[in-house]
């Protein structure tokens, strides 16, 4: 009785330091949320740090780069701007400024935040390299040279530098230096996409269709979702008869990127001479809705409607190309024949007639209509000649998509992989939502607490659940100081038991890991038989390992801890399949995979309709090598709903060696 007194107190105590803003926990909570990549959350715990200490440069900075993550480039510039005016000493906050500036092509502006940045530490390697992309972009190459000169004599083995010098010397037209610009760089790094990208190019300027296809092959292989490639990729093959390669890369290039003018333009024209006439006049149609003015675009759609018997629309697309250009017989020509289908003979012939002047007055002979056998040209998306209707499209200017270098990138956006394993089951105020429709997450002790305490909201097993948008976020706010009220007020233990935990759990929903672990501890303190309050403590702390690991900090006894609140969990409710799904993946974290495949194998014991169990289960055995009980349990995760899971199998089905995360 008395150790329970001394607990109510600690309590109590703990409810008035929670019930008070506290700057540094509001901040560490937004910067986890930014670790997670919940840029909404996060921006609502920077304002509120902002709103009471508007002076301290750091909520304005992380508030700038969840912004910028947002997309939000004009934001995220103004909030380093004003993080700048109050500290102009930290060299991270012009980087900041520096690529939102990129991001909305101010490189001028870009270039004087990263001189700055390098009066206050020259040694940071990226940002030389940016102010390089940012002068080339500027086309200021005799510059943008000498600064690369700069960077490979600090740092001999940058291979990205030769590859930029390459690609500036490119720029100038100098392939001959570029090409050695190149082989210096792929010497170094012969696993860099961009360096196989401009390779690539180099040979589809001197027409070595082939090879650039096999370079350009090297570059998606290491860069899969580089949309210009495979658009690149087809020009190669299209040049070389392989149609059946270059549709299947028109196809992949939108799939990435359902808007990509040119992968529509010269797929509707590969589809037109393969006589998918249809699916033609769809690409088309795209094109046009992007460029009501192309012209070229419009008149191959009036071919094609020709060509379907549609010989109204067919008039009326020849008609706009008419209006433009008045000259353009050929245009003259097919809509006089589609007039004389319809019986129009008097319109016929005076579009004929309109023709032999304009014949006469260009002194042209005969032209070249369209030919499947002929050998395709190209032209220029800038260029507008209806000659030219039925030419392949490239870019003015082929340039590498530049992937600029920052830290709040390394924190942040390359934690993302291309395959990573399904997160841990929590407790929360959001329900199940991994878009698996006949299955629902159910633990007798968690309905035991709904039915009991009677919680202000029901709390769910979930997983991966949704992003909380701001008005959501400001609700979960007003719950815990709702929450923090009752506990104060409460005059029995066992009340505030059950709202601690209610408290904790809000805290868990908006990430805020470190003030729902300390409630945790008082909670488990209070009732040390409860498995939910090892689980969700559990939970927590290993979202807190994961970003205290992102920082460099040593994380191992906490994860040693974590481990004992899953075992203490699992000893006190050995049928619950979650904790052990959970402590599975906590044994992938430390890379023991054999003792999670054992835990993932208990929890599909347990709970047989687990999809996200035998997913992992799946990674796991891909992981240690096996991976035909790798697919046959990723196939099954699928057959439970989990759909990602097929793509998985495709990936691992194609490749030769594993990947670990």
């Amino acid at each position: 009785m008395y150790q329970k007194f001394i607990v109510w107190v600690l309590l109590c105590l703990s409810s008035h330091v929670y019930g008070q803003f506290n700057t540094d926990r509001l901040l560490m909570s937004g910067q986890v949320a930014l670790h997670y990549e919940d840029y909404v959350l996060s921006i609502q715990y920077f304002n509120q740090v902002i709103s009471l200490k508007p002076y301290l440069y750091q909520p304005w900075q992380y508030r700038g780069v969840a912004k910028f993550y947002l997309d939000d480039y004009v934001g995220a510039e103004n909030d380093a701007t004003e993080a700048i005016k109050l500290n102009p000493y930290v060299h991270g906050l012009y980087d900041l400024r520096a690529i939102s500036r990129i991001r909305q092509e101010k490189y001028k502006d870009a270039i004087i935040d990263y001189t700055q940045a390098l009066r206050i530490d020259p040694q940071i390697q990226n940002y030389w390299f940016n102010r390089a992309i940012c002068m080339m972009n500027m086309k200021e190459y005799d510059q943008a040279l000498l600064q690369v000169d700069t960077i490979v004599s600090k740092w001999a083995k940058f291979a990205n530098a030769y590859t930029l010098k390459a690609e500036i010397y490119l720029q100038k037209k100098d392939t001959i230096r570029a090409t050695e610009w190149l082989d210096k760089s792929l010497e170094l790094d012969p696993y860099d996409g961009n360096s196989w990208t401009t390779r690539a190019y180099i040979s589809l300027s001197r027409r070595k269709w082939r090879d650039a296809d096999q370079e350009l092959s090297r570059a998606i292989h290491l860069k899969p979702n580089t949309v210009n490639n495979y658009v690149n990729r087809a020009l190669a093959r299209l040049n070389y008869n392989n149609l059946r390669g270059a549709m299947a890369d028109y196809d992949k290039a939108l799939e990435l990127d359902d808007r990509n003018f040119l992968a529509h333009y010269n797929r509707g024209l590969l589809r037109m001479q393969l006589g998918d006439d249809n699916r033609a006049i769809l690409d088309f149609d795209y094109v046009i809705k992007l460029e009501p003015k192309n012209f070229m675009a419009i008149f191959n759609r009036a071919l094609l409607n020709d060509r379907t018997g549609n010989l109204r629309s067919a008039i009326r697309d020849y008609s706009l190309v008419i209006d433009q250009f008045p000259n353009f017989w050929t245009g003259l020509s097919y809509r006089a024949n589609c007039y004389r289908r319809l019986g129009q003979t008097a319109k016929a012939e005076l579009d004929e007639f309109r023709i032999f002047k304009a014949q006469m007055n260009k002194r042209i002979g005969v032209q070249q209509r369209w030919s499947k056998n002929k050998l395709r040209q190209m032209r220029k998306r800038s260029e507008i000649n209806p000659e030219k209707y039925n030419e392949i499209v490239v870019e003015d200017e082929n340039t590498v998509d530049h992937e600029y270098k920052s830290e709040y990138r390394g924190q942040i956006q390359n934690r993302n992989v291309d395959v990573s394993f399904m997160p841990m089951y929590e407790i929360s105020y959001l329900p199940y939502s991994n878009g698996v429709k006949s299955y629902q997450a159910f633990e007798r002790e968690v309905e035991m607490f709904n039915n009991q305490a009677k919680p202000v909201r029901c709390v769910y097993i979930t997983c991966n659940p949704a992003r909380l948008n701001e008005a959501q976020s400001k609700d979960y706010f007003n719950m815990i100081d709702s929450l923090t009220a009752k506990i104060v007020d409460a005059h029995y233990i066992a009340s505030m038991h059950d709202l601690l935990f209610e408290r904790a759990v809000a805290y868990g929903v908006l990430q805020n890991y470190d003030a729902a672990i300390s409630d945790l501890t008082i909670f488990l303190q209070v009732d040390s038989t409860s498995s939910i309050g090892y689980w969700q403590r559990a939970v927590c702390q290993t979202m807190m390992n994961n970003f205290d690991a992102s920082k460099g900090i040593d994380t191992q006894l906490k994860v040693s801890k974590t481990m004992e609140d899953f075992n203490k969990g699992i000893k006190l409710n050995a049928r619950n399949a979650y904790l052990y799904y959970n402590r599975g993946n906590l044994y992938v974290m430390k890379k023991e995979y054999m003792q999670a495949v054992d835990d993932y194998t208990t929890a599909i014991k347990l709970d047989s309709r687990l999809a996200e169990a035998y997913y992992n289960r799946g990674l796991a055995w891909i992981y240690i090598g096996n991976k035909a009980d790798g697919i046959a349990d990723l196939s099954k995760a699928g057959e439970l709903g989990l759909y990602n899971a097929y793509s998985v199998i495709k990936y691992y089905s194609t490749v030769k060696n594993k990947r670990k995360p």
